[in-house]
């Protein structure tokens, strides 16, 4: 089957390493127009559409949002007076 078959080459396709801010503006005006003429459908999609989605699929991203015994800020300034009382108590030996 695949032994006497040869492989078709992959297309080039190529990437450019630098953009150029002025093509890419220009090619976003003639995708506006062309959908305000109606030749391409709307454009639904909005990138803040996809903000916070990865969480909801994997479970530990789940368990680490639903988790509530968290450092907060009040506890963790209380606990920096404690640590350096106890570092001042350590190096001057009184109070």
């Amino acid at each position: 089957m695949g032994m006497f078959q040869t492989r078709e080459p992959r297309k080039y396709k190529r990437i450019s390493m630098y953009t150029s801010e002025r093509k890419d503006k220009l090619d976003k005006l003639v995708r506006d127009v062309k959908r305000e003429m109606g030749e391409l459908p709307a454009d639904d999609i909005e990138p803040d559409h996809f903000k916070g989605k990865f969480s909801q699929f994997t479970p530990r991203a789940q368990r680490a949002s639903e988790r509530e015994h968290r450092l907060t800020w009040p506890l963790a300034l209380i606990l920096i007076v404690v640590l350096l009382l106890i570092w001042h108590y350590i190096v001057m030996g009184k109070l």
